[in-house]
């Protein structure tokens, strides 16, 4: 899992990409390609 600064770009990397927030954190997760799992902070 990536910690980046910010999601706008992690977002677009794949169209299944969703931005969902958990716990007061954000994250971006896929459901198809796993790999592009991200956390903002």
């Amino acid at each position: 899992m990536k910690v980046v600064n910010s999601l706008r770009s992690l977002k677009l990397r794949h169209r299944d990409c969703r931005v969902v927030r958990r716990k007061g954190r954000v994250f971006v997760i896929n459901k198809t390609q796993r790999r592009f799992k991200a956390r903002q902070g």
